[in-house]
Parts: C-alpha cells; sequence; structure tokens
C-alpha cells in the first residue's frame, strides 16, 4: 500500500513539474472555452441573419413592416441602397434583400386584391445556393408581410393557438458547449496522454528498471490510474469554475454524480490508452494511433453538436464508442440534472467498456520492448 501511494504521489509531482501537461490539460480546455463562448455567444438565440432594407415607399406601411423584420429574433436590418445591397448579399456580408417600392403604402390603405399582371411592391434578393439560409429567411420575410398584410386589413383570428414551453431549462450555446469540451478534455488526457507516456518510459527503459523492483504491475496501474483521476476530477472542476463565474454555466445535478461520470471516462479511456501503449513499441507509433483513434471521435461524439443531427449512416457507428455516452452523462447531469437512474445506459456502456478494455489491457501490458 505505501508503494501505491508512494507511486500516485510521484506521478502527481511529474505531472506538476511538466510544463507542457499543465497547458494542455488546464489552460487548453478553458482558453477553448473562452474562445468558443466568444465566437458563437452566450446567449441562447444560435439563429442570426442580416437583412438589408431600401425603402423607397417611406410610408406608414413601409416603415411597418421594417420594425416587424428587425424586431424578429436573430435578425439584424441594415438600410442600404439597392446597389451596395446586392453587392453585399454576393459578397455574403448580407444574408437577404429587401426592396420595397413606392406604391406599398397605398395598396394596403386601398384593401383591394392585387391586381393581375401589376408588379409587386416588395421584391425579395437572395442566394439560393444557401438553402438553409434561403428557406429560413423567406419564411420569416413573409411571416412579415402577412402580419402587416392583417394589421391593414383589421384581421382578428377566430382560433388562436397557445403556446406552452415545456422546457424545464433554457439551454444556450454554452451551456451545451462545456460538457463536450469536458468529454474531450478526458478522452485526450487519457487516451492520447498515456499511450504517449507509457511507450515513452518503456522505450527509456524506466518501465524495465520498475520491473526489477518488488513492485508489482497492478500496483503501477492502480497507481497511474489513481493520479490520472485525480487529475481529471481537478481539471473539470477548474473548467467548470470558469465556465460558471464567466458565463453562468451552472451544474443542475449531483456534482457527485457528475464526478462518477468523469471517473469512469477517465477509467475507459486510460485502458484503452494502455492497449495503444501496449500494441505500440515506440511514441512515435503510439501517438498516431491515439490520434487515428480519437480524432474521428471528436467529430462523432457530440462534442461540439447533438449527434441527432449526424447523418443516419454514423448513427451505428456514435451508438458504439464510448465517447458518444460521456457527452450525453456529462450533458445530462449538467442541462438536464439528471439522476444514475436516467443515465443507467450511458453508465452501463461506460462501464462495460471500462471492463474489457482493462482486461485487454492487462494482458496485453509490457514493461518491455520486445
Amino acid at each position: 500500500m505505501r508503494a501505491y501511494w508512494q507511486l500516485t504521489w510521484a506521478q502527481l509531482l511529474l505531472f506538476a513539474r511538466n510544463k507542457n501537461m499543465i497547458i494542455w490539460s488546464f489552460f487548453l480546455p478553458i482558453l477553448m472555452m473562452l474562445a468558443l463562448g466568444t465566437f458563437m455567444g452566450n446567449g441562447g438565440t444560435q439563429f442570426s441573419m442580416t437583412v438589408a432594407v431600401d425603402d423607397r415607399d417611406h410610408s406608414t406601411y413601409s416603415k411597418q413592416l421594417t420594425t416587424i423584420i428587425d424586431e424578429t429574433a436573430g435578425i439584424k436590418v441594415k438600410r442600404l441602397d439597392e446597389k451596395k445591397a446586392l453587392q453585399a448579399v454576393k459578397k455574403g456580408d448580407v444574408n437577404i434583400f429587401i426592396r420595397l417600392d413606392e406604391g406599398l403604402g397605398s395598396r394596403l390603405e386601398s384593401k383591394k386584391p392585387h391586381p393581375k399582371g401589376e408588379k409587386e411592391p416588395i421584391q425579395l434578393y437572395l442566394d439560393k445556393s444557401n438553402p438553409t439560409v434561403s428557406q429560413i429567411g423567406t419564411t420569416v420575410i413573409n411571416q412579415a408581410v402577412d402580419q402587416l398584410n392583417k394589421k391593414a386589413m383589421d384581421y382578428h383570428p377566430i382560433v388562436k393557438v397557445a403556446e406552452h414551453n415545456v422546457q424545464s431549462r433554457p439551454l444556450r450555446t454554452i451551456d451545451f458547449l462545456v460538457p463536450g469540451i469536458l468529454s474531450l478534455m478526458i478522452m485526450s488526457n487519457n487516451l492520447n496522454g498515456v499511450a504517449a507516456t507509457i511507450a515513452s518510459w518503456r522505450e527509456r527503459g524506466i518501465l524495465r528498471r520498475m520491473q526489477g523492483t518488488p513492485l508489482k504491475s497492478s500496483t503501477f496501474i492502480a497507481g497511474q490510474i489513481t493520479a490520472r483521476v485525480l487529475l481529471n476530477s481537478l481539471q473539470a472542476v477548474a473548467v467548470l469554475l470558469v465556465a460558471y463565474f464567466i458565463y453562468d454555466v451552472k451544474v443542475y445535478g449531483s456534482w457527485l454524480l457528475l464526478l462518477m461520470i468523469v471517473l469512469l471516462g477517465t477509467l475507459t479511456f486510460m485502458s484503452i490508452g494502455f492497449i495503444i501503449a501496449s500494441l505500440s513499441r515506440t511514441p512515435e507509433t503510439a501517438g498516431p494511433i491515439a490520434g487515428l483513434i480519437s480524432f474521428p471521435m471528436i467529430f462523432v461524439g457530440g462534442i461540439f453538436f447533438p449527434v441527432r443531427d449526424l447523418p443516419g449512416l454514423l448513427q451505428p457507428i456514435v451508438k458504439a464508442i464510448p465517447i458518444g455516452y460521456l457527452t450525453e452523462g456529462l450533458r445530462g447531469v449538467m442541462n438536464e440534472g439528471a439522476s444514475l437512474s436516467q443515465l443507467g445506459i450511458p453508465v452501463v456502456v461506460l462501464t462495460a467498456w471500462f471492463f474489457v478494455a482493462f482486461v485487454i489491457a492487462s494482458v496485453t501490458f509490457r514493461w518491455d520492448v520486445k
């Protein structure tokens, strides 16, 4: 037991003295979170669009239409003439251009149907090569015009729809990103870190010298696991504290359950890292193998965007790898306040991954290069 604690303490000292380790483990996740929070914003609106308006009518109705569009969530209105607006649309600086021609106000005041063959007083210009923006933008503009028409006709609907928000907590972009960054940190530190470190120690003969001592392999692995679990827990708390004080990101669930998910993720990816280190003869081969495994997981693990948005072809892969379940577990505790029973599937899958990977790591572990 004494050797176990000494080895754990020695490993923690190695972490503390390694400047690169401190930068990559502590500061990189925090800087990534700050960068994403700054560029993407910490508000709840994820939709953003710029609309240019050239009002040639200058009537009460044209001003009302511009106001309706400007007050729509996520819409920013710029007042430009036609020439500048069309150039801005072509460059991508503006998503949609609306020209309000003379006669718009008088047409609405007359309350008469639109005469056949007569030019429409509202002209819409947009780039249809971007179907998402064009469809959403067209819908928003049509709704604004419809609202103006109803107002001019003094239309009163007989039946209305009552909306009820059933979302328990408002989810902002930064609330979604922080658990993903934690998941990325755990995977990178343990899968990539363990593979490179153990392979390096083996090549330099450090493991061979340890093998010549009374130290058991189980004690060595247990010390590595304990040190990295403590390190990952400390990292997670540091990231969450920064997220709380800067972006007001809260943990709605149990901190104990959150740390348990962190523990499971650490154990799982550490075990995979040991497997890679055992199968690699040198650190030069361990690094690329670990990167080849971890890099695709960044895009299919729900770290930066929801798993449900991935193509159907990738869904079976997502359901087979551990990173998706780690991200789901962290996000469930932080964003939804989920309990252990509600996170049964992620916990079971991560535990199964850890058990299988640990058995393989124990069987394939080598003290020396063969």
